[in-house]
């Protein structure tokens, strides 16, 4: 056997290269609102780390897709009347909330099942591993899956809708599993307000669990910042400074600039860029403030630092491994004496 590894790797390459480090989407997704931890739910709102997906998660975002349209084409095949897009519109089915903060995609709706010829039904479609499958197969979707059945009932109570038709595939051996989820109407309003509280928060939210060692949050890609001691990106929405305002758009506001934030802004932050202090609770304690920035205690040196431009920079603190750095005797007398500035990769 000859393995073309150069052909693959010059294949995961290209695909890796269709994405930038960039943070997340700009609205609350509807896909994400029954994730359990709320302050994981607040740190991917508030951008705190870039994205950056391996070539084969890429490849199987791009998979589901594609399985997509064979699940059109079967429920048509059987009868149903399938809109792929909003006929007034003739785009993607989309609902929002929360002035724009918040939003989603539907994957389409149907009327004409066989089980409810009369009913229009939200459409979800999901691909699954043989096990995720099997499980959902035997607990049914609200068990297996709360984060898509939390989407769907978010879906019908924006749209109006009584019913969803959940259509998955194991993505191993093609066998598909159907199920009619009716409308809870309380489950669908207490995630929405579960979500204004997320996207109002001036702070980090409770976390799913306290011991570092709980197996979810070990597996969080927010597990170093929310238990350890990383520093979080920089952008606008990291900083103290910038606010979502509700009037509408999904727009955020920077008070220190008086202006809003479009999505370039928000994305590459400001010189005057400041974290907002609960970020940085785990190593950092805040001793002090003016206009200009914040000073805090490095709890892992005992040394006192300020973080704005003319000191340590949002930038600097940023791209550091270890906030130890930071403060240090060492440190400060390399940035008087050489006008020197800390650097790293961008998170």
């Amino acid at each position: 056997m000859i393995a073309a590894s150069k052909t693959l790797e010059a294949i995961d390459t290209s695909i890796e290269a269709d994405q930038d480090n960039a943070p997340g989407r700009l609205h609350f997704g509807a896909s994400i609102a029954g994730e359990e931890c709320s302050r994981k739910l607040w740190y991917g709102h508030h951008w705190v780390r870039g994205q950056k997906h391996s070539a084969r998660l890429l490849r199987l975002f791009a998979r589901g897709e594609t399985e997509e349209v064979r699940f059109v084409n079967y429920l048509r095949r059987a009868g149903v009347t399938v809109w792929e897009v909003d006929p007034d519109t003739n785009q993607q089915w989309r609902i929002e909330d929360h002035a724009g903060h918040f939003g989603g995609s539907l994957d389409g709706m149907g009327k004409g099942l066989p089980d409810a010829p009369d009913a229009p039904h939200v459409l979800e479609f999901k691909t699954h591993n043989a096990k995720s499958f099997a499980d959902m197969v035997k607990r049914g979707v609200y068990e297996s899956k709360p984060m898509h059945y939390t989407q769907m009932q978010i879906y019908m109570h924006k749209m109006d809708v009584q019913w969803a038709l959940y259509m998955a595939v194991n993505k191993n051996d093609d066998d598909l599993y159907l199920e009619r989820v009716p409308l809870d109407q309380a489950h669908a309003e207490r995630m929405l307000k579960r979500a204004h509280r997320i996207i109002t928060s001036d702070r980090p939210l409770e976390r799913m669990s306290d011991d570092p060692s709980w197996f979810k949050c070990k597996w969080c890609d927010f597990y170093d910042l929310c238990h350890g001691t990383a520093t979080p990106a920089m952008n606008c929405r990291t900083c103290a400074h910038a606010t979502p305002t509700m009037d509408g758009d999904g727009r955020w506001h920077c008070e220190k600039h008086d202006r809003h934030l479009d999505k370039a802004s928000q994305r590459n932050g400001c010189d005057d860029h400041n974290f907002i202090p609960p970020l940085l609770a785990n190593w950092a304690e805040p001793i002090d403030a003016d206009g200009d920035g914040v000073t805090y205690e490095n709890k892992t040196n005992g040394k006192q630092f300020t973080n704005s431009h003319a000191h340590y920079s949002s930038a600097e603190i940023a791209s550091v491994e270890s906030p130890k750095i930071i403060g240090d005797a060492t440190t400060d007398r390399l940035k008087s004496e050489f006008d020197a500035r800390l650097a790293g990769e961008a998170k």
